[in-house]
């Protein structure tokens, strides 16, 4: 089958602003959320969304799925998940006599990995090759994941009863990290009005396809960015490693992670290069969740948000040609 064209940079902007606006459809007074989880998705990333029950987190993941015609899967992690429940096993087939790959969970374009933080660290590490390099091994074959491929993970950072903290290799793994947050009282009283006609989601139609949005990637790898803009990343990255009120600092995959992005953020702009504001605009979702306080910062109550924003204040804004 032939793939579509790759489109210019203006089409994706237009694309990436319908993908939204069918989201907005079902999260009522969430632009920035919806942005996000958009931008993401165009830059080969993976989301985490850390948030009380009932504030959206699985509309906002279905709502994407819908909107881009794509296979959407739920992985409702619990203590009893197995690894082979997420990546899929071979079982033997009677009539053949031989065994067949089964697909678990993880075969989709966008995975739900609810509720993230409930199974254990071997089920959680299922995950660690498929966010990294898009693939799945199983029984000595290397099996290909669809593309476009995102897992979007919710985890519940208040009841910690029967929950596995995740671990810094697999935090590392997501690309942003956002929280949804309670809606405006006139954003939920609209939400009463419109869920009073049944399945919301239902009025999300399909704006693209998959192989539309595998296209928009390809174009939106062609954004160029320039040596300073190299320099200014990592300037970001390594001074959240030298920070006094962090004792872990940010990875060299979060520099690429926060490239990628600011890509996107360019290209949204209309623009086929990166300025340092695309960088600013996502150092915080990007990196926040990467970064381990010290334990005085942690007494003194300093979000990792808030140390981001003073680390990117910090390190001197290039100057443009």
């Amino acid at each position: 089958m032939n793939q579509p064209a790759v489109p210019s940079l203006h089409e994706v902007s237009q694309l990436a602003s319908s993908i939204a606006g069918e989201m907005a459809r079902v999260i009522e007074g969430k632009p920035h959320q919806i942005r996000m989880a958009v931008i993401v998705l165009l830059a080969e990333g993976h989301l985490l969304i850390e948030d009380v029950p009932g504030v959206g987190k699985t509309v906002l993941a279905k709502s994407l799925g819908r909107a881009i015609s794509g296979d959407v899967k739920r992985i409702q992690f619990t203590p009893d998940l197995l690894p082979s429940d997420v990546t899929g096993v071979s079982v033997f087939n009677q009539s053949t006599r031989e065994f067949e790959f089964k697909p678990g969970g993880i075969f989709a374009h966008i995975v739900l990995g609810d509720e993230i933080n409930r199974a254990s660290p071997k089920t959680q590490s299922a995950l660690l090759e498929a966010m990294a390099e898009s693939q799945v091994s199983a029984d000595g074959k290397t099996y290909q994941l669809r593309q476009p491929f995102m897992v979007i993970a919710t985890q519940n950072p208040i009841e910690m009863e029967g929950t596995y903290p995740l671990p810094e290799a697999q935090r590392d793994r997501f690309m942003a990290r956002i929280t949804m947050g309670y809606p405006a009282r006139t954003a939920e009283v609209a939400m009463l009005a419109h869920h009073a006609g049944g399945d919301q989601l239902a009025t999300v139609s399909a704006v693209t396809d998959a192989a539309s949005v595998a296209a928009a990637i390809r174009a939106i790898r062609a954004v160029y960015v320039a040596p300073v803009i190299n320099d200014y990343i990592v300037s970001i990255v390594d001074a959240t490693r030298q920070h006094p009120d962090l004792r872990l600092g940010a990875s060299p995959r979060a520099s690429l992670h926060l490239m990628r992005a600011a890509r996107v953020e360019a290209a949204l702009g209309g623009r086929d290069y990166i300025i340092p504001e695309d960088v600013r605009a996502l150092a915080v979702e990007v990196l926040s969740h990467r970064v381990l306080p010290t334990v005085e910062a942690q007494v003194a109550r300093r979000d990792p948000g808030d140390i981001i924003t003073s680390v990117v204040s910090s390190v001197p804004t290039p100057a443009r040609s």
